[in-house]
């Protein structure tokens, strides 16, 4: 029996279509692909599997790409291909989540040569110790114009940022501007002892500011 009369009218009467296609059990898009032309079987069984594609996707929260939505519907017991929802998906506008590649900022200099470890790994804090013993690293942000690189200084004693610098590439003016920072926030009386991994970025930085 053909209800999309039924839903017509309906809709004519300002009746809600999905409403009533969940009472009859048809598919929206199924009912919307007839009634803007008079499509094949396959086309409607495309805007069907649109419609199941499109729920899972928005139950993943929009996280699931054509693999994903694919195993789900094959546990639901819907027979179709990978490459036919890719297709879909691309259709209908509809994309997955991609993790984004781990970037490296830690890249050991090859020239530099070993230093000694002046902390002795030890990193508890002191809060009697304080611009005694600095660390720091690079770490990066995901942003829509690329990656920003955020360089910070932490006091071991007090566990406090003091002092911290952004810019939109890794080079040791980023360490530089960090270091310069710490000096004019806290203005240490005496020596300090910098700990850090191998990068040669931060090793560049700490040495330029050991010159100046």
């Amino acid at each position: 029996m053909n209800v999309h009369p039924f839903i017509e009218a309906e809709k004519r009467e300002g009746h809600s279509v999905k409403r009533a296609c969940e009472l009859l059990k048809v598919s929206r898009a199924a009912f919307y692909a007839r009634r803007t032309s008079t499509p094949g079987p396959r086309a409607v069984q495309d805007a069907e599997l649109t419609e199941q594609i499109t729920t899972v996707h928005e139950k993943s929260r929009g996280t699931y790409g054509a693999p994903r939505i694919h195993a789900v519907l094959q546990r639901q017991g819907t027979a179709c291909g990978r490459r036919r929802i890719a297709r879909l998906m691309r259709a209908a506008g509809l994309a997955g989540r991609h993790r984004r590649r781990r970037h490296r900022t830690t890249i050991p200099d090859p020239h530099a040569a070993s230093r000694p470890d002046l902390v002795l790994r030890d990193f508890r804090p002191d809060p009697t110790a304080t611009d005694a013993r600095w660390c720091g690293d690079i770490t990066y942000i995901p942003t829509d114009e690329g990656w920003l690189y955020l360089a910070t200084v932490i006091d071991i004693a007090s566990r406090r940022v003091v002092g911290w610098a952004t810019a939109d590439h890794l080079r040791t003016e980023l360490v530089a501007d960090t270091f310069r920072a710490a000096c004019h926030q806290r203005r240490p009386a005496g020596p300090v002892i910098f700990h850090s991994d191998r990068g040669c970025q931060v090793l560049r930085g700490a040495s330029a500011m050991q010159s100046q």
